[in-house]
């Protein structure tokens, strides 16, 4: 990622639709001209239902639905919303039709899910495991890294089976399931370098950024160079716990840039706002490590039991992503800003799985807006009523109680300076550590 100030007058265009946002410095994600770069279509082709519109959709029938509701995913082939309705509820089915999605009868309902869900956080919080709804199936798909073997797999199994084979099912990933907290260029902070996510405007009108809360726990100042003076200031850093976000501001209130994305060979996607994400629905990744990568949303209010602890309330996707893109960029083609890089499995020769902090329940936790002010629901939408999962402890809230309550900010970091479990670990070339 590279520090790139970007004119005035081009800052006052790219926001030219977002009436009030403040300019900000940005960091925007250089791709790596060496790998293959997925194109970023444009909004006209990036199908018929979009991540905002599919959200604002989603969370209308779900407040509607109220119990009848069981979770949505997007059908890219067909370019349907598909809206799950526990049992056979034809009132429930008119509303659904009538919203324009379509409906789709399933066995478990948002509190069986809810139900199991904690079940697991329970029985089952071991490091290197983590589990997600997936309203495709109406099941918690539950993954297991290499490092869950034994005793620990055997109960893991038990807890798995005990919720039936209709409600949970259990998958192996070939990685360890981890932050991506090496590599990181471009903000620098007591010995520690990270990516940055995206630029915001604070509640009392301020420019600053978010990115990874484990990048945020690591240090308190932060510089856009390796040796540089310090640039911004940590607000607010949860990790572990309900979630892993932070939000800096700017030292300097003059710095200036538009909400963008620069993904590589001198294009811009422009982020007008944030959105939550809807499973099945396309996305793209930038991060300094690997570049932009696209895939799928697979799961929503996903819980990842990370050797530093706990995190609840994340997106999961079948996007690759390696070491050093943490805390970088997920968005929409047509410029919605959805996540921040939090960790996973895997890499992008082999694939992977990577769970991302959704940015409407990180904006709606630090009172911050993107883009033309959107903040969002504050949750994960309307799959977050069917996919609450509690963290350990009980502290991960549920659907769109999730930007509420949880671990604390405090959670506990390996950061200053320690290598500890990952969190921070020592660049040779530079002498800071990667996050």
């Amino acid at each position: 990622m590279t520090h790139r100030r970007i004119p005035k007058r081009r800052a006052v265009m790219a926001g030219a639709g977002a009436a009030g946002l403040i300019a900000a410095a940005v960091l925007l994600p250089r791709a790596n001209a060496s790998q293959a770069q997925p194109e970023p279509p444009s909004g006209a082709t990036a199908g018929k239902a979009n991540a905002a519109s599919a959200a604002a959709a989603v969370r209308g029938l779900a407040q509607q639905l109220g119990d009848a509701f069981a979770g949505s995913y997007y059908d890219a082939a067909k370019q349907q919303v598909i809206v799950n309705v526990a049992g056979n509820n034809s009132n429930a089915n008119a509303q659904v039709k009538k919203a324009g999605a379509v409906p789709r009868a399933v066995r478990n309902s948002t509190a069986e899910l809810r139900s199991a869900a904690h079940t697991l956080a329970r029985t089952a919080t071991i490091p290197g495991t983590a589990w997600a709804v997936d309203p495709r199936t109406n099941r918690i798909v539950v993954s297991a890294d290499r490092t869950v073997k034994g005793a620990q797999w055997t109960r893991l199994e038990k807890a798995v089976r005990s919720l039936g084979a209709d409600t949970a099912r259990i998958q192996k990933s070939a990685g360890q399931f981890k932050p991506f907290s090496e590599g990181g260029d471009a903000i620098f902070g007591g010995g520690a370098r990270c990516s940055l996510g995206f630029n915001v405007t604070t509640q009392d009108g301020k420019p600053g950024f978010i990115t990874a809360g484990h990048c945020g726990v690591a240090a308190k100042q932060w510089s856009l160079s390796a040796n540089g003076a310090p640039a911004a200031t940590v607000q607010k850093a949860t990790f572990p716990g309900n979630g892993d976000f932070s939000l800096l501001t700017y030292d300097d209130a003059a710095t200036e840039a538009p909400s963008a994305v620069d993904t590589g060979a001198g294009k811009l996607v422009e982020i007008t706002g944030a959105a939550d994400a809807s499973v099945g629905e396309r996305v793209l990744r930038m991060g300094s490590t690997t570049g932009l990568h696209d895939g799928k949303v697979t799961g929503l209010d996903a819980t990842v039991n990370y050797p530093e602890g706990t995190v609840t309330g994340l997106i999961q996707t079948d996007v690759c992503a390696e070491p050093g893109d943490s805390g970088g960029s997920l968005f929409t083609a047509d410029g919605s800003a959805v996540g921040l890089t939090s960790g996973g499995s895997g890499n992008c020769t082999a694939g992977g799985e990577t769970f991302f902090q959704p940015v409407t329940t990180a904006l709606a936790a630090v009172g911050a807006t993107i883009g033309a002010g959107g903040q969002g629901s504050g949750a994960s939408g309307g799959e977050g009523d069917a996919g609450g999962a509690g963290g350990a402890g009980g502290n991960g809230g549920m659907g769109d109680a999730g930007a509420s309550g949880g671990a604390g900010a405090s959670g506990g970091a390996d950061g200053s300076g320690q290598q500890g479990d990952g969190v921070i670990s020592t660049d040779p070339a530079s002498g800071y550590a990667r996050q």
